[in-house]
C-alpha cells in the first residue's frame, strides 16, 4: 500500500514538473522575491560580513543574511488550495541550504495547490576564513560522524544552549519567521490564502525556527497555524498550550541523535496533552530523506486535518 502510494506521488510530481517545463504558467505563478522588512532588520543593523553565496551542482548554501527576504512560489488562482506555509531551510543557523532538494519540496507543495513564501532568514555571522573552513571536506576514509548523546528535556535538542551568539541569532531568525507568517495574513486576500491555514515547515535548524514561532508569546497572526519538520526538533523547551494547538507533523531519521531524541520527545509532549500529532522515523542514512520518501504521507496527512480539501 506505501509503495504504490509513493509511485503515485512521484508519477504526480515528475508529470508536474514535465508540465512546468512545458508551460510554465499551467501549474504555477513566476515567483516574486521581496525583502521581509522595510529597512534595516530589527536587531542586526550593525552587521557587517557580507552575504556570500555558493553553489555545487545542485548544492546551494547561503551565508550571512543580514537584511532577510522571501521568494514567494504562489499556485495559479485555479489551481490554489487557500493554503500557505512560511519554508524554513536548514544550516545549523549557520548557513541556509537552498539547493535542489528545497526545490523539488516547494514543487511538490505548489503542485498541491499550496502557497510556498521560502524564507532567508538571519543566520550567525562568519567571516571568510570561517566559512572556509566550515566547507572543509572530510576525509575520504573518515567513518560517519556520530552525534553526541543529549539529554533531552521538555523536547529541547539545542546543542549549544548556554551560546549568547547563537541565541540572540536564534531569536531574530525567529522573528523573521513570525514576520513572514504576518505577512501572509496580511496579503491573504491578495494571495488567494485562508489566514486560518497558513503554516511553518522547516528542516534541520529551519524546524527549530519554525518551533520558536510557534512557541512565542506573540499575536495569532505571528504563529503557524500547523508545523512541519523534516529532522528540525525545537531549539528550546516546549510547553504545550492550553486548549487549541497546532498540529506537527514530524519526520526524521533513527540515528540522528539529540535531533531523533528531540522529535520523539516533542511528540510526547503534544500528544500528552491531547493534541494532533505525527511522527515518522525512517531507518535511512542522515540527511538523505527527500520528498519522495515523506510526500505522499504528508500530503494526506494535511487533507486529513482539513489544511487541504479532502476532495483533491
Amino acid at each position: 500500500m506505501f509503495s504504490k502510494g509513493v509511485m503515485q506521488f512521484r508519477k504526480a510530481i515528475a508529470g508536474a514538473a514535465l508540465l512546468a517545463v512545458l508551460c510554465p504558467q499551467a501549474a504555477y505563478a513566476h515567483p516574486v522575491r521581496g525583502e521581509l522588512y522595510d529597512g534595516a532588520a530589527p536587531g542586526s543593523e550593525t552587521w557587517s560580513e557580507a552575504r556570500v553565496v555558493l553553489e555545487d551542482g545542485e548544492r546551494r548554501a547561503v551565508y550571512n543574511t543580514t537584511q532577510p527576504v522571501y521568494e514567494l512560489h504562489l499556485p495559479r488562482p485555479e489551481r490554489a488550495s487557500g493554503a500557505g506555509v512560511v519554508m524554513l531551510p536548514g544550516g545549523g543557523l549557520r548557513m541556509l541550504g537552498t539547493g535542489g532538494d528545497l526545490h523539488d519540496e516547494v514543487d511538490a507543495l505548489v503542485a498541491e495547490g499550496v502557497a510556498v513564501m521560502v524564507l532567508e532568514y538571519r543566520t550567525l555571522q562568519m567571516a571568510p576564513g570561517d566559512i572556509e573552513r566550515s566547507r572543509a571536506p572530510r576525509p575520504g576514509n573518515a567513518p560517519p560522524p556520530k552525534f553526541p548523546k543529549m539529554e533531552i528535556r521538555q523536547g529541547n535538542a539545542n546543542p549549544s544552549p548556554d551560546d549568547p551568539v547563537l541565541a540572540e541569532v536564534l531569536r531574530l531568525a525567529t522573528l523573521d519567521a513570525r514576520t513572514a507568517l504576518q505577512l501572509m495574513h496580511d496579503k491573504a486576500a491578495e494571495w488567494n490564502l485562508d489566514p486560518d491555514r497558513i503554516g511553518a515547515m522547516g528542516t534541520s535548524a529551519g524546524g527549530g525556527v519554525a518551533f520558536g514561532a510557534l512557541l512565542a508569546d506573540a499575536p495569532v497572526e505571528e504563529k503557524p497555524d500547523y508545523l512541519i519538520s523534516i529532522y528540525g526538533p525545537s531549539l528550546q523547551d516546549i510547553h504545550s498550550p492550553a486548549g487549541d494547538a497546532p498540529p506537527l507533523f514530524l519526520v526524521t531519521e533513527a540515528d540522528h541523535g539529540p535531533v531523533t531524541d528531540g522529535l520523539i520527545d516533542a511528540f510526547r509532549i503534544w500528544k500528552d496533552a491531547g493534541h494532533k500529532a505525527e511522527l515518522h522515523v525512517y531507518e535511512v542514512p542522515n540527511f538523505s530523506m527527500t520528498v519522495d520518501l515523506w510526500g505522499a504521507r504528508l500530503f494526506d496527512w494535511m487533507r486529513e486535518r482539513g489544511i487541504l480539501d479532502p476532495g483533491n
